[in-house]
């Protein structure tokens, strides 16, 4: 129980810093893609025409229970999204501390996946509030890895096998939206790799948890087939085409998109002067990503373990996606992106406990060298991970700062332009009408009471 308590007393703690850091730097108020939200959803959100649309899984289902909660008990707060967010955040670091009680890894371990888990790379992220229910779905999947290498090894727990069936329908379905590609594709091949390794009397429920998945990603395909894609981005030819023209920029994207795991996009973007330290970096980690790999394969730690397998496979893929689904803004920072830190640290969570795992196996080799590798691999994503969160840390004032002169401009925004306010508001600025849907869901936030315009808010002022 004791040690119980010691593990799990990481997460909360990162939890608690992550709670801090979002009061601290942020205060009430709309911005980018609250801008969309609001005058499509409110103020009726019990509107049934907006919720059984042909695309609906596109949408995130549970954004809609989220969204009556908050107006029906908060005014539309965003602060309320970014709380439910982080709460996300510190169960992702539950799942991950149940892990490491359960393979029985030393709480050093669950000290260096809290510093990852919770470090302040994804800013972004955190201070937004409307992607709350992507850190949901991370919840959802790191379960449901986890669940599965519970069965591998023969540790189910009453109830796993239904839940094994019926999750991916819920993730999928009502919490995952885009991301549930990555995460249906690994679920995949896992499944695919333990029908085979598994014995024969075993083989049919890994088929049976495929199909679970697979089914559920296919009805998600279907509903968004009906999704109006809608990117202010400034390519005008096709993947092909640009790749043929500039293979470069789509080899910088993506090596830059494995430095941000080491040191954050901005951060980084502040202390490089040139592509060089970027491209070292991602080479790096996509050597170590490489060599974990190895390490996994050569001392057969599928026999033990598929959960950092798992990890690693979904981080790559998702650095694979994002440049095929990016490259269109033709910015090859792009990729350093904080929004895109919680999809890329799945696989700097999966190298890291390949690590934990061989360090715990016996009968190795060279233990001193790979003690001195696991040694090394912890100490660069330390480093790196802590130096962003102290980097964003210092500018929380300056954060705090820009959100509450929005605000100041949200309650008086019928004296700014509509140039002006597509400027602040930081809402598709390459769009000739970005200021006038602005000033709408300004106008529907005032006219119903909510967030800025809320009483309670006012009475705080």
């Amino acid at each position: 129980m004791k040690r119980s308590c010691l593990y799990y007393l990481f997460p909360v703690l990162g939890t608690f810093f992550c709670l801090w850091y979002i009061f601290a730097s942020t205060s009430e108020g709309i911005y980018t893609d609250y801008i969309r939200l609001v005058n499509s959803y409110l103020p009726d959100i019990w509107n049934p025409a907006k919720f059984f649309v042909p695309d609906i899984f596109t949408r995130i289902p549970v954004n809609y229970l989220g969204r009556i909660i908050n107006v029906a008990f908060f005014s539309y707060s965003t602060m309320f999204d970014r709380v439910l967010g982080v709460l996300a955040l510190g169960l992702s670091g539950g799942v991950l501390t149940g892990y490491c009680l359960r393979k029985k890894l030393s709480f050093i371990w669950v000290a260096v996946l809290t510093a990852v888990v919770f470090s302040l790379n994804k800013w972004e992220m955190l201070t937004n509030g409307s992607g709350w229910a992507h850190f949901l779905s991370f919840v959802c999947f790191y379960y449901h890895y986890e669940l599965l290498d519970r069965s591998w090894k023969g540790g189910e727990w009453p109830g796993d096998r239904i839940k094994l069936i019926l999750l991916p329908f819920l993730t999928t379905l009502l919490v995952a939206g885009p991301y549930c590609a990555v995460y249906s594709a690994t679920v995949v091949l896992a499944c695919c790799v333990l029908f085979f390794l598994a014995e024969k009397g075993e083989k049919v429920k890994y088929g049976i948890y495929g199909l679970s998945t697979l089914i559920p990603f296919l009805l998600y395909m279907w509903s968004n087939s009906y999704a109006i894609e809608d990117h202010a981005a400034p390519a005008e030819v096709s993947l092909l085409t640009q790749l043929m023209d500039t293979p470069g920029f789509f080899v910088r994207f993506l090596i830059k998109s494995f430095s941000s795991m080491v040191i954050g996009g901005e951060a980084a973007e502040n202390i490089f002067s040139s592509n060089t330290p970027f491209l070292i970096l991602g080479l790096l980690v996509m050597g170590l990503y490489l060599l974990a790999l190895w390490f996994y394969l050569k001392y057969r730690l599928y026999k033990d373990s598929i959960l950092p397998l798992m990890l690693m496979v979904s981080g790559g893929m998702n650095h694979v996606l994002i440049l095929v689904s990016r490259w269109i803004f033709l910015e090859e920072n792009y990729g350093i992106s904080s929004r895109y830190a919680l999809q890329f640290q799945t696989g700097i969570l999966g190298i890291i406990l390949t690590f934990a795992l061989l360090i715990r196996k016996k009968r190795i080799k060279n233990r001193f060298a790979l003690r001195l590798a696991a040694a090394g691999v912890c100490m660069l994503f330390l480093a790196g991970n802590s130096y962003t969160t102290y980097a964003e840390i210092k500018k929380v004032p300056n954060r705090k700062k820009i959100f509450v002169e929005r605000g100041e401009i949200a309650r008086n925004f019928e004296q700014y332009t509509d140039d002006q306010l597509k400027a602040e508001f930081e809402y598709r600025r390459s769009r000739a009408d970005s200021g006038a849907k602005v000033r709408s869901a300004l106008t529907i936030l005032k006219e119903n009471g909510y967030s800025i315009f809320s009483g309670d808010f006012i009475k705080e002022k």
